[in-house]
């Protein structure tokens, strides 16, 4: 599934394409895809302005006057922005046309993503109780110490909580915890505040440095423009589970923690 480096990639893609333009009408192919597609996506976007593109977690929002519509890639979903004429490809199931004759398409084979709708003024409640963006200033040392007082489960599972804060998925906090130093088996609660700090800035670190390389393409996320992401080929532990850790040499070892397989370095993260 992609993560926040993929979807940001998408954002930053789409951003020049959509913003200001106006939206000539929406086609829905299918009534839902991973969930029902709200009546109000067809009915209320013709006619409005994308005023912002913005992310939220693994979400893209367009935001319009009238309300926001809500995406997310789920497991295959990508969004091209096309010529109007361009012809349909199997699970093209959703056109937004745009006012110079382009259009943006969401073509999603497995039908994991989603595309739904939040009015003006509120929050969708799937947007409800998540925790700060991992690169917003928020989020820091102070406050993975801060939350993770008590917490008995593994760190890991602590990082991926996106009620602790969100779009670190399995990837990502492997490898910030490899940079950091830090086993993923090691109680959340159990961690100092100077380790955390560590932590935080490992996020970070590695988030950045793989929107800059266009994200991570593992099955079937390619970019906007139809590239790969490059940050794959630059993993120093997710995927290589039994192979020799770049770091000092030794076997990675692997587990499966809290339902999603997991790779580390026993000698170089404690």
């Amino acid at each position: 599934m992609p993560e926040l480096p993929e979807v940001e990639t998408t954002r930053r893609g789409l951003a020049p394409h959509l913003l200001g333009r106006a939206i000539h009408g929406v086609i829905l192919r299918r009534a839902d895809l991973r969930w029902p597609i709200p009546p109000e996506v067809e009915r209320l976007m013709p006619g409005q302005r994308i005023d912002e593109v913005r992310r939220r977690a693994k979400y893209l929002l367009l935001d319009t006057a009238a309300g926001s519509a809500v995406l997310h890639l789920g497991m295959s979903g990508s969004l091209r922005v096309l010529p109007g004429d361009t012809p349909l490809r199997s699970h093209d199931h959703v056109d937004i046309s745009l006012d110079n004759g382009r259009l943006l398409r969401f073509n999603d084979p497995r039908r994991f993503g989603s595309l739904l709708w939040q009015p003006a003024g509120e929050i969708h409640p799937l947007l409800k109780g998540l925790g700060p963006e991992p690169l917003d200033a928020a989020f820091d040392g102070d406050y993975l110490f801060e939350r993770s007082r008590g917490r008995k489960a593994p760190v890991k599972t602590f990082l991926m909580d996106q009620a602790v804060v969100v779009g670190v998925g399995n990837i990502y906090a492997a490898e910030s915890l490899f940079m950091a130093g830090i086993s993923p088996l090691r109680e959340a609660g159990r961690i100092s505040r100077e380790r955390y700090q560590r932590l935080a800035n490992a996020v970070k670190t590695i988030l950045e440095y793989a929107i800059t390389r266009g994200g991570t393409t593992l099955r079937d996320f390619i970019s906007p423009d139809g590239a790969p992401g490059y940050f794959e080929q630059e993993l120093l532990v997710y995927g290589r589970d039994a192979q020799p850790c770049r770091q000092c040499g030794r076997p990675l070892r692997h587990a499966t923690i809290g339902q999603r397989a997991s790779v580390w370095c026993g000698f170089c993260q404690r």
